[in-house]
């Protein structure tokens, strides 16, 4: 078991989120709070220009009559409108249900009738037809409030409006937004997140407050932000990574410049040159692929410089990890590679950052490892919705690459039955939303929550995780075998590969379905006299085929016999959340792949 000795902060946390943010706001008022795009140029907002706005759209939530627990929908991207209706819906005493613009408007209805919103803030035109065009599905919902979408003086009313009707309550009573949030129980329910479940309907976890007041108090008592940093937030706030980057934020103080715009990253990365971000590992490997692709297609003597450098770094890492000194000669080259090649690569990210953190999937160990020779710590976290997110994670100054890290101060973790990992804490949700037995499957009589993966501890606190216990499978001949680890592995051999996905349960060898990179093909495409091809052709050619089956013959030799991929087959198509093979925060869907390929794979055993 896992715990971290200096756990005072649970004595002095807030009660509740809105009061948590409150707390900051009178602590760091004229400090940036918020910094997002408009137009082109970027706009800046301080703590208390944020805090204004906020009190005035859970006021105006208060006069449309939300009452404590009520839900509020929030169907919208990341952005800064998001974060202040989240924070008004929470001011106000309401919970906040989250839905995933990418939601089909089915899924979408569901979640919203489910958790019995009354109100619901609707991004843009788009998701505002999804609730027009099921408002007979919608009983509870009694009012549409729209970021940037058309209104109609009725149902559907603009930001501008709520807020409007919030600062007419409080010209009457000036103190209804503080006096609810005083009143809110650590205990009481602040979110409800539907899990993207891979099989069914969503499930809706329940998460209080005092989860995620712990979130972020927890990560602060670890001493590795301050209010100086500066985040970059593109992660969805729909999912419980996002949220817990806003409690952080809001303990320790720092700003943060929001774009969820995918598309959008490397730019802004460089524009707004943040300190540190959240992401999930295909962000990592997309970036991985696309500077090693660009180094080969340049060849020569600055490829040649590229390769030695990585070899020097990593080399360097090794002995640091191992305790040993480093030879100066090597350091001298080091210091040397450093400026030709590790600097730009920084430079690339806006140069200021001091770590990232992954979460959300496993990221691949030599994909770590390449960042760190290159001077970019990734710290790999560990936690899912059930336990608000975060669980565990490394270090900058303690970074095991490989593991996700200790538990969270306050908190801890154990190997149960099966290897499983359980997890207990101030961070663990309350349960499933009208799913008693999915509940109690989840949650045992002492509080742990059963997470479904497969895991061990090392004797310092490290956990390490093998892969979900369900996507573990055994082959004909009794072996057993973790696709993400041989998945992350080829992405890691493949600086084109999207998505790598092994199949073989009860076969007597295993299969795989492979996708490339979109944007990567498209330039070698043009390196490869196939300018203008379609993705499809592109990936159809022999000169493709042939370089795909040199990467996983690259990767079985890094493989147990048992574990080779006899067969695999490129798909004429990369995965998409809108597809519904990914799911939001990048992670596949397996089951839905395998089924939409069921053909493919059994020829591949023909």
């Amino acid at each position: 078991m896992s715990t971290t000795t200096d756990t005072s902060f649970l004595d002095t946390m807030p009660a509740n989120v809105a009061v948590q943010f409150f707390d900051r706001v009178a602590a760091s008022p004229a400090r940036e709070a918020f910094r997002f795009p408009r137009g082109e140029a970027w706009e800046s907002v301080t703590w208390q220009q944020a805090g204004d706005l906020v009190e005035a759209l859970a006021a105006g939530l208060i006069k449309l009559g939300i009452e404590s627990e009520q839900r509020v929908g929030i169907a919208s991207g990341t952005r800064y409108e998001w974060v202040l209706a989240d924070l008004a819906v929470m001011a106000a005493a309401g919970a906040t249900t989250t839905v995933y613009p990418t939601t089909n408007a089915e899924d979408t209805v569901y979640i919203l009738a489910d958790s019995e919103s009354r109100v619901v803030f609707a991004e843009d035109d788009d998701q505002v037809k999804k609730l027009t065009d099921h408002k007979g599905e919608l009983p509870h919902v009694s009012k549409v409030v729209t970021f940037e979408g058309k209104t109609d003086g009725d149902w559907i009313i603009s930001l501008d409006d709520l807020a409007a009707l919030g600062r007419e309550l409080l010209a009457e009573q000036p103190d209804i937004v503080r006096e609810t949030s005083q009143s809110i129980r650590p205990e009481q329910l602040a979110t409800l997140i539907y899990t993207s479940g891979t099989t069914g309907r969503p499930k809706g976890v329940r998460l209080r407050h005092s989860s995620w007041v712990f979130e972020g108090e927890s990560i602060k008592s670890q001493g590795i932000l301050s209010p100086d940093d500066l985040e970059f937030r593109w992660l969805p706030m729909a999912h419980s990574f996002g949220k817990v980057l806003m409690s952080t934020q809001m303990a320790v103080g720092f700003a943060a410049a929001i774009d969820g715009r995918v598309e959008k990253i490397v730019d802004n990365l460089g524009v707004v040159k943040p300190t540190f971000m959240g992401a999930a590992p295909r962000i990592f490997e997309k970036a991985h692929g696309k500077i090693v692709t660009m180094q080969a297609a340049e060849g020569g003597a600055k490829e040649k410089i590229f390769n030695s450098a990585f070899a020097v770094g990593l080399e360097v890492e090794r002995l640091k990890r191992e305790g040993k000194s480093i030879p100066i000669g090597l350091k001298l080259k080091h210091a040397v590679f450093d400026k030709l090649v590790f600097s730009k690569i920084r430079d690339r990210f806006g140069g200021r950052v001091r770590f990232f953190i992954s979460g959300a999937a496993a990221l691949n160990r030599d994909i770590g490892e390449w960042f760190n020779a290159a001077g970019i710590k990734i710290l790999e976290g560990y936690g899912m919705t059930e336990n608000s997110a975060g669980a565990a994670v490394n270090h900058p100054d303690d970074n095991r690459i490989g593991t996700v890290g200790k538990a969270f101060p306050g908190a801890e973790i154990k190997i149960g039955e099966g290897d499983e990992v359980l997890i207990r804490g101030p961070h663990v949700m309350d349960g499933y939303h009208n799913l008693p037995e999915e509940t109690a499957k989840a949650l045992d009589a002492d509080g742990w929550l059963h997470t479904g993966d497969k895991g061990s501890l090392d004797e310092d606190g490290f956990l390490t995780i093998t892969g979900r216990i369900k996507e573990l499978f055994k082959t004909s001949g009794g072996k057993y075998i973790a696709p993400p680890a041989i998945e992350a592995k080829f992405k890691a051999v493949c600086p084109y590969a999207s998505q790598f996905m092994v199949f073989g349960n009860e076969r007597n060898y295993c299969v795989a379905l492979v996708t490339l990179d979109p944007d990567a093909m498209a330039t070698w495409a043009e390196e490869n006299g196939m300018s203008g091809a379609s993705y499809t052709e592109v990936v159809n050619s022999d000169q493709v085929q042939k370089m795909v089956g040199d990467y996983v013959d690259e990767l079985n030799s890094h493989l147990n016999r048992w574990e080779t991929i006899k067969k695999w087959k490129l798909l004429d198509h990369d995965l998409t959340v809108e597809s519904g093979e990914l799911t939001p925060s990048m992670k596949v869907k397996r089951n839905v792949v395998e089924e939409n390929n069921k053909a493919i794979i059994e020829s591949l055993y023909a």
